[in-house]
Formats: C-alpha cells, structure tokens, sequence
C-alpha cells in the first residue's frame, strides 16, 4: 500500500519542537491490521451471490455495540450491493450508525428503506423514532420535525429526540416550547427528556437556565441519574467555566457516584483550572472504585497531565488503558509529546500507531500542522496540509485554524490573514496554490477561526479590518459565539473605541465571566479604572462569581484610583479562595494596589506571605519601592532576589536603572547596566537604552547621552527622544532640545503633549515667540491638550474633577474650603509657584488645570478628619499644586496621597516623599 509521509524536513532547517531529519512519519510498510469483517470481505472470494441479510445483521449489530460507526456503515453498504434487506429490528442500527458515522447520503438511503419498506418499516414505532433520532443527530432539524409530524403516533422517544434535535442546533426557545408541548399532548417527560434539554441550555452557555430546569425536573419527580449531573458539567466545560462545573461536581457527589462518563467530562475542567491535584485525586478514584480505565478516561487523563506538564504521569496512563486504543487517545499521546517539545517520540507514536493498525485522522495531522506553523515553518505546515490528500483526508476548518494561530504565535500575521481571506475563496482560480481547498464546498470560518483573526487584528491594532471581520461575524451569525464577542470587546477596548465595546458587551445574551473580564480589562486599559469598579460590583449582582483573572483586573483598577477600601475586600476574598496561598498573579497585583494606596507596610506583608514567588513578584515589590522613591530598598531587594537564585530579567534591570536615576547614581547605573549581559545573558532593550538616557540627561550629560543614542543597536522611538526633551527643560538646553523635538515630531506628529513639552521649555527661556510658534502649529495640526482630571475614591464610589467641570453638586462647599485655605496659606507668607504657561490661565479657579486641589478639598469635606486623602490625576502635578498641597497637609493635619502618572506623593506635615523632586 502507499505510505503516509508527512513533508520532507529537508526544505528550512527545523528549531526544536519541530519534525528533524531523524524522525519522518510515515505508514509502516505492511498492510494494515483489518480493523473489521467489512474490509476482510474485499479480499475474499465471493462464494454465494445473494448472502443471508442474518450475517450482515451480525456484523452491524456488532459494530454498533463497539460503537464502530464507519465499519458498520460499510457492512451496510456490502450488503445493499449484495441484495440483502434490512428487517425492522436491524434498520434502527443502521440508522443510528448513519448517525454516528456522520454519513447523511447513506442515511437518506436507509431513509428511504423505511418508507418503501412498506407498513412494517413505515408504520412501525422503533424505526419511526430511530428516523427522527438519526436526523437530530446529524443536526438537520429540518428532516427531523418532517419525519416527526409523518409518525402515526408519537411516544416519549420520538418527542425526546426533536427536543434534542432543537436543543443541539442552539434553538433553545424552540426546544423549550417543544418540550411544553409535548405534555400539553398529554406525553410526560421522562429522564433522558430532561437531560436533552438540559444539555441543549448548558452546551450553549445558559447555565442557569440548565439549573433552573434540573431543579424543576427534582420538582417534578423525575430522579436525576448521574447522566443528568453529567450534562451540566459537560456543558460548563464546553463553555470553558470550569470553577461551576467543579462546583456542580462537588454537589453531585452528595447525592450521587461519578460515573466513567462523569469523571471523562470533569477532567477537562481539571485541565483549564490547571487542578492537578484534583485531576490525580479522580486518578485515584478510577482505581480504587474499579473503575475501567477506557479510551474516554484515559484521553481525558493524558491530556489533563500533559497540560499540566506532568508527561511522565500521561505516558504510563496511555500504557495503562484496558482495551484496544483508538485514535483519539493515539491522538492525545502525540500531542503530549508535542507539547514536552519530543517531537521524535511524537514521530514514533505517529507510526507505531499505525502499526497498531489504526489510520491517523485529520486530527493527527492537525497536531503537527499546529508546531509548524508555530515554528514560523509556513512552506513545511502547506505541504503537510496537501499530503492529507494522498491518504483520503481533507484539511478542515481546525486544520486551516491551526495554521492563523500557529502564524500568529510566530509573528507572520501576515500570512495568518492570507489563509483567513483564502478560506473565503470561491473559485479555484483564485486558490492557486491551495489546491487542498474545495472551492465547490469551501472550508468556512467557524468561531474559533473568527476568535483567532481578531486576536490578531487586536495585537495590530487594526480596528478597520476589525470592524470588517465584525461585519463577517454578522452576516454569518457567529457573534452568538461567547468568545467571538468577548474578542470583539478586547478587540474595541484596545483600539480606544469603548463605544463600540459596550455595545458588543450590551448585545451578548448569555454572558459568562470570560465576557466581564473583556470588558473590565478594556476599561482598565482605556484608563477608566473607576468604571472598572463599578462594573465590577454589577458582575457579583448578576450572581456570577468572579474567577482569578476578574480579580486580578478589579485589584489593579483598585491601585490605579487608591481605592485602598476596595483593594482590602478584594484580599479578603482573595484569603477566603486561596486559603493555601496566593497565586503568582494575584500576588502581584496585590502588592501593586497596596503600593499604589500608599500602603507600603501592607505590600510588604503580601510580599512576604506569596509563598511562590517568580520573578513578577519581586518585580512587584521592587516596583512598589521605586514608586515611594526607596532607591535602598530597591537595591537591598534585589540583592535578596540574586541570593534566592531566582533569574531577574529585562523589567528587573528597568527598575534597578530607574532606582539609580533617584539617587543619581551614575556609576552604580553603568555597573548594573552592563551586568545584564555580562552576567545573566540579557541584553539590553531600547527601554534599558531610555534609561540611561534619563540618568544621563537628569546630570545634565546632554552631549554624552546623543552620543550613546548613536551608538545603540536599535532605533530611538518616540518615548526616548521624549526623556531627551525633557532633560533639556530640566537644563535649559535649546539646542538638544530642538534635535530632540524634530524627531519627535517625526514619529508622533500628532501627540499633542510634545507639543506642550516644547513650547514649556521656549517659555521658560523666554522665547515668548517660540512658545506661541508652537502653539499655534498645535492649532494648524488640529491637537487638542486632554483635560487634566483627578479622582478622588470615596467608598464605593468614585468623584471625578475635571478642568473646567463645574456640575460637581458639591460645589459651593469646595469653593468655599479653597477660599478659606487660600486665605490662610496668604496670611502665612505663601507665594504662588507655578511656572507653567498652561496653568496661568485666568479663569475661574475651578476651570484651571489644578484638579488635584479641588479633589484635596473635597476630600477635606467629606471624609473622616483621620482618614488619608488618596486622589489620582492624569497628568503630572505642577509646583503650584504641589506647594498648596504641602502647606494643606501641615495645616489640617492630614495625610494626602496623591499619584501623577509619574511619581507617587504623600504629602504629611507640610513635606512630600519626593522631596520636591518630580
């Protein structure tokens, strides 16, 4: 017979990972091991013309029972060609193994079978109610109500099976009224009724309806098998909410023993939440309760530890399971070994399964499609696409979406977007090369096709195709999809248009906690923490419990609006469902909001108490030091972390570099500078490279920081050339300063704060024509400044000021402390310090640009006299503000935090941390 190779590795040279020289996959040489009495008979010799239909009724039966739907299909076949019919209690396993075998051409044969088959076929009960089942099973709900309405009489079994039918194709009101109707007609439900419609609800996401129902079935009387349990938590794990399914696992086991198929479908869940384990304890299980360790539990046990990274633990599960193997569990060994980077092992898997006398399916090669293309190897992964031709297997949807992921991964996004527009062709004169695609019947983009090019336009940030693949997503009805939408809201929330997000958000109907966490993050990114807090709490409303990435996203809002309050709930929570201990990531973000909230002791205590701590962590810590201006600290951190073992890496560098640039350190910065690569292989980024900048040009060394501009290996961007200008406001120095600010304008002609920048430092000299020169090209480029904001965090909620916003309903009352307090500070001695052009404005005090003050004051109003003021602004303080700020916190005895954007505040007894360095 031919053999099965996969492409010659001889095209690119191959990384690791991917198929060498050393390991081709290809069929074994000898024929394949028959895998049923269908195939044996085309080697024998035909004794008789017309066999006994009492045969073939053996063999399909058995096939059936082995669940062996392809092999019975062509025992049916075999026996058409030889005469034979099918009786009325062989028919009905025809037709289920039509279903199973997906085969709708051989099902409407054996359709019409049955109707010419006379009244013992036509008329008769079984085969009636198997006709209606097949074609539920094979989703053409159409045939299915046709053959429904032509059964004579009409039983549980037939009801149950076009309920399914609806409930599988999503049309959930459908099948609810169906299910109505069949106990108006007099028909009660039974179990296996309940557990369809139940499935059909959680399938499609709507766990809470499948709840309702199973709680309205116990109503009803109908006892719940664990079949019943089996659909919901089935359902929850095809929808990815993994923490529901293990709770509805958990209540299960009060009432009820997990079955095999119960402990195959709960280990998936295991395997999203990375419950190892959980996964090991149901390992346990299985053995101590007997249980056979079949094809099922054994795919779901490999893949749960491969994804766990435990490989030792998947190979001796595959060795163990009782039975022949099939393909699906072949499957799941070779994508362990892929997954541990084995690809020889995965090559050898790939032909001793073969040798085991099984054909590996398009899923096999998807596999191996995934690693080339996430190789960057795009020739190898086509032609590996092509050669599925040569053994009789067609490239599908998951093939083509393996490809866009792969190339994405890679960075050829590019390429990813040429397969997506490809498997919208329609004529093979347009294909070209991809001779694999079927342009009579092209492959069409599925959700998960749809999920991955967004995910792309959204790293590209590419809103016009976006809105292009919206449109799409639209016309072909994918955007009921949970995660095309929740893509959708990424895709709008990263590219600035909230509008469009929220509508996205708006229009979900089952949202489910991956949607909220979209649309918190999009806010969070869009700088709308305050929002992000509000929303929050409208989730916990809609009874949806909140899993570790929500959390996450709800305590970095908290820092970003010094909702110290906030944060605090959130830990408590966070020690209620981590007992054990924090998460990496909840660590992080914990001692992020406590730094943040001016709580530098409780971050501490975070830091201390994460048992694992990686490299974010300490990075964590290290970045809460930097923020209150603790340059020691910063150092003697880092010096703990070299001594745990733990490898710093690039943002590590960042945050020492900028530790030396408080202390102005020069040569410990040089000295950590060039340690990177010396001693832990990093080498330096242009944001190391901005840092040296900064340091250098803070010492007023402008000439030697161009000097290692030129020398870098890398482009200068825009922030780079930005820490130049503003080191020659720092010095005065026009003529960096207009290097600096020509560049600038070159890579960001319409960022309006370069703009401002210049214009700030030509008015410091005095160059009053200057500044107005580049005031006025703002005007002709069409630049507008952002209106400075402040936040001030009160509770629950959240108080905005915004310059020139005066709709505050407490403003009389702020008006009048700011009197009051500018009253005082005059009798003091205090002397107006601003030297800013943008904040001499003269206009009402409320409408300029010292938002912070008018938050102070509010604060000075409404809070407890013992109560820290911790207010948030957008823009970086002036030394107005800053100076009112240190006389406001002597004169009232107050703690004021106030976080800038670029330094962290705290204002206490008339000083700041700082150290009116900012």
């Amino acid at each position: 017979m031919a053999t099965t190779m996969l492409p010659s590795p001889s095209l690119p040279p191959t990384p690791r990972g991917v198929l060498s020289p050393r390991c081709s996959l290809q069929a074994p040489t000898h024929a394949h091991r028959v895998p049923d009495g269908a195939s044996r008979r085309q080697h024998a010799p035909v004794q008789q013309a017309r066999p006994e239909a009492a045969a073939y009724a053996r063999e399909i039966g058995a096939c059936v029972r082995a669940r062996r739907w392809g092999a019975a299909c062509e025992a049916f076949a075999a026996m058409r060609a030889a005469g034979a019919e099918p009786d009325r209690f062989l028919l009905p396993q025809v037709l289920r193994a039509c279903a199973g075998a997906d085969a709708p051409r051989l099902a409407a044969a054996a359709h019409a079978l049955a109707a010419k088959g006379g009244p013992a076929l036509a008329d008769d009960a079984v085969v009636g109610n198997a006709v209606v089942a097949m074609y539920a099973a094979l989703g053409d709900v159409r045939a299915a109500r046709a053959a429904f309405a032509s059964l004579p009489e009409r039983d549980v079994v037939a009801w149950t099976a076009l309920v399914g039918a609806y409930a599988n194709a999503g049309e959930l009101d459908q099948a609810f009224e169906l299910f109505e109707s069949m106990q108006a007609n007099g028909v009660r439900p039974d179990v296996i009724s309940w557990n369809n419609l139940v499935s059909g609800f959680a399938r499609n996401g709507d766990i809470g309806a499948a709840l309702d129902l199973f709680d309205e079935m116990r109503l009803r009387g109908v006892k719940p098998r664990a079949s019943s349990w089996n659909c919901i938590i089935s359902g929850c794990v095809q929808n990815a909410r993994y923490d529901e399914a293990l709770g509805i696992f958990l209540e299960m086991c009060e009432t009820e023993m997990p079955d095999a198929v119960t402990i195959a479908s709960i280990l998936p869940a295991c395997t999203g939440l990375m419950a190892l384990g959980l996964g090991k304890q149901l390992h346990s299980y299985v053995v101590r309760c007997g249980i056979k360790l079949n094809v099922y539990i054994g795919s779901s046990l490999i893949g749960m530890y491969s994804e766990c990274r435990e490989f030792a633990y998947a190979t001796s599960v595959f060795s163990a399971i009782d039975g022949e193997r099939n393909v699906t569990v072949w499957n799941e060994l070779i994508q362990s070994y892929i997954s541990d980077g084995r690809m020889d092992k995965a090559c050898e898997a790939f032909n001793l399964m073969q040798q085991d006398g099984l054909k590996p399916d398009t899923v096999t090669y998807n596999s191996f499609v995934a690693v080339y293309a996430r190789a960057g190897q795009k020739e190898l992964a086509n032609e590996l696409l092509l050669g599925m031709m040569n053994v009789s297997l067609k490239p599908n949807v998951v093939s083509l979406n393996a490809l866009i992921s792969g190339l994405h991964q890679f960075g050829l996004c590019a390429d990813a977007l040429e397969v997506f527009r490809y498997m919208q062709l329609l004529n093979s004169g347009d294909a070209k090369r991809w001779t694999f695609l079927d342009n009579s019947n092209p492959i069409q983009p599925n959700g998960t096709t749809i999920t991955s090019v967004l995910s792309l336009l959204t790293d590209l940030k590419l809103d016009r195709l976006g809105k292009e693949v919206h449109c799409y997503a639209l016309r072909n009805g994918l955007t009921s999809n949970i995660f095309v939408s929740s893509k959708l809201v990424d895709l709008y929330g990263k590219t600035g248009d909230m509008v469009s997000a929220a509508n996205v958000f708006q229009g979900i109907r089952n949202k489910n906690v991956v949607t909220w966490n979209s649309l918190l993050a999009a806010y969070k990114h869009n700088r709308k923490p305050e929002v992000v807090l509000k929303l929050f709490c409208e989730m916990l409303e809609s009874n949806l419990l909140p899993n570790l990435v929500t959390v996450q996203i709800a305590l970095l809002s908290s820092g970003m609006t010094m909702a110290s309050g906030y944060g605090g709930e959130l830990h408590g929570y966070i020690q209620k469902n981590w007992p054990d201990g924090y998460p990496v990531t909840l660590a992080s973000a914990l001692i992020d909001m406590y730094g943040k909230c001016g709580k530098i002791e409780d971050a501490r205590l975070a830091f201390e108490c994460s048992v694992d701590k990686d490299i974010a962590v300490w990075n964590a810590m290290m970045s809460c030091y930097l923020l209150h201006r603790m340059p020691r600290d910063v150092k003697r951190l880092f010096e703990m972390l070299e001594q745990s073992r733990t490898r710093p890496d690039p943002v590590t560098f960042i945050i020492l570099l900028s530790a030396c640039k408080q202390e102005g350190s020069m040569v410990e910065a040089r000295s950590y500078f060039y340690s990177m690569e010396d001693s832990y292989g990093i080498k330096p980024s242009l944001k190391h490279y901005t840092c040296m900048v900064d340091i250098m040009g803070t010492a007023g060394l402008l000439e030697e920081s161009l000097e290692l501009i030129q020398k870098m290996p890398v482009e200068p961007d825009a922030c780079l050339w930005s820490t130049v200008l503003k080191a020659c406001k720092i010095h005065s120095d026009l003529e960096v300063a207009a290097k600096a600010a020509k560049a600038l304008f070159e890579l960001e002609p319409n960022n309006a704060s370069n703009y401002m920048l210049l214009s700030n430092i030509y008015a410091n000299s005095g160059f009053w024509d200057l500044t107005e020169s580049v005031r006025d090209a703002m005007t002709e480029h069409g630049l507008h400044v952002e209106s400075q904001c402040s936040w001030l965090y009160l509770g629950t909620s959240v108080d905005s000021f915004e310059a020139g916003d005066l709709s505050h309903p407490a403003f009389e009352d702020i008006l009048s402390t700011w009197k009051d307090l500018a009253s005082r500070m005059a009798e003091s001695g205090y002397a107006p310090q601003d030297d800013e052009p943008y904040c001499n404005v003269q206009v009402d005090p409320l409408s300029c640009h010292h938002t912070e003050r008018i938050a102070v004051c509010y604060g000075l109003i409404s809070m407890c006299a013992h109560e820290p003021i911790r207010v948030l602004k957008n823009f970086r303080m002036c030394k107005e503000c800053h100076s009112s700020i240190k006389f406001i916190s002597r004169d009232k005895k107050r703690e004021i935090l106030i976080s800038d954007g670029c330094t962290y505040h705290h204002f206490s007894d008339g000083s700041c941390s700082c150290g009116d360095m900012w």
